[in-house]
């Protein structure tokens, strides 16, 4: 199955099927303290300086998937509360930090910037061992302040991923029931993909529960920014000692929960296409700073066969109703997205360049690409 091949699975979806790594081997101890010390340097003055004269981070010393995907969030981490962790953006990352953050990406396939796999993906612990992947069992391993609302806003994400789960199994099935013309398979697909974002949507809707909109904006928000498209930064930023680099700034979008495979696989699977304008070229750009095997996963789903086509010309009124079912709630994801982008972000009252209200995490103007992406999917209602 083509879920089993990209190591999706119905339990966990893009989650890994291992509980992430709490801390690297004793020879990153040093780094390792500096991380669990963010919430007292951040408020701190001497960050940028303690992270510089950290000791050689050396990768060669990473043996397991799982020390490698730990080490990734450790440095996104740090290099976030170096570049933001101060009244000004810093424009230069020193070596010590940027040369094992650019190695550690080029294994992993994605750029060396704090993204979504890294944020939330790889980055949380459950409370009982035994128990489940859900908030209430769930908390961060690391962390830039601290504090509920932080731990809140991420754990729901990670929380969204594992009620995906199912849904996500269950697409590549429902391609296959097209292609071999089962319709009663297909229904059953689209019954546990409605099911499963029925799910996920309850679950975004609890944000407000322990997630205030003034701390968010002013105490979680500033820290996870990129540097592309990003009015501080507007060159970008020089990875010292890498080079591939040499001298020249790079741009990355910053952290962004667009660069989860949800729902573009959903997209894809459901045939919902977007304009071929800067939005949809947005939107592809993302794929990069997903882990490869979600990025070709998507992929694949999005080159069919098509279950809208298979419904179009074959589908009976009851699959045609799954299906639109299943298109209202990728379009209720969005509706929630947007007004909580609006609540948490928009009506912000604006303090410094550094955390823009009219700019998303990812560098766009955000609301008009929100509203896009809402009004397009209600355009494939059949």
């Amino acid at each position: 199955m083509i879920s089993r091949e990209f190591e999706i699975n119905r339990e966990r979806g893009f989650l890994p099927a291992l509980d992430p790594l709490e801390r690297l081997p004793s020879p990153f101890a040093p780094w390792e303290e500096v991380a669990t010390s963010l919430p007292k340097l951040l408020v701190g003055d001497y960050l940028r300086e303690t992270i510089a004269a950290l000791p050689p981070f050396v990768v060669d010393k990473l043996a397991a998937a799982r020390e490698i995907e730990r080490a990734m969030v450790l440095l996104s981490y740090l290099g976030h509360a170096y570049v933001w962790g101060e009244e000004e953006p810093a424009t230069r990352l020193p070596a010590v930090l940027a040369v094992p953050w650019h190695r550690v990406a080029v294994r992993l396939g994605r750029p060396p910037v704090l993204s979504y796999a890294s944020y939330a993906l790889h980055n949380w612990r459950r409370l009982r061992a035994a128990g489940p992947v859900a908030v209430g069992n769930l908390a961060l391993i690391q962390n830039f302040l601290g504090g509920l609302d932080e731990e809140w806003f991420i754990l729901i994400h990670v929380d969204i991923e594992a009620k995906a789960a199912p849904g996500l199994t269950a697409l590549p099935r429902a391609q296959e029931a097209v292609a071999s013309r089962a319709p009663r398979l297909l229904a059953d697909c689209l019954a546990t993909v409605i099911s499963s974002l029925r799910a996920i949507c309850a679950t975004l809707e609890r944000m407000v529960e322990h997630c205030d909109p003034y701390i968010y904006f002013n105490r979680v928000r500033p820290y996870i920014h990129g540097w592309r498209d990003h009015p501080a930064l507007p060159h970008g930023l020089i990875y010292e000692g890498v080079a591939e680099y040499g001298d020249t700034p790079q741009k990355f979008r910053g952290e962004t929960g667009a660069q989860s495979g949800i729902i573009p696989a959903l997209d894809g699977a459901l045939g919902i296409e977007h304009a071929d304008d800067p939005l949809r070229a947005y939107l592809m750009e993302l794929r990069q700073y997903m882990p490869p095997l979600h990025r070709a996963f998507v992929e694949r789903l999005a080159k069919g066969p098509s279950i809208r086509q298979f419904i179009i010309r074959h589908g009976t009124p009851s699959l045609r109703e799954a299906y639109n079912e299943c298109v209202l709630l990728v379009q209720r994801f969005r509706t929630t997205h947007l007004e909580f982008a609006g609540r948490y972000i928009h009506k912000q009252s604006f303090g410094h360049t550094a955390n823009p209200t009219q700019i998303g995490t990812g560098g766009t103007p955000f609301m008009p690409y929100l509203k896009k992406h809402r009004e397009e999917t209600a355009g494939y209602l059949l």
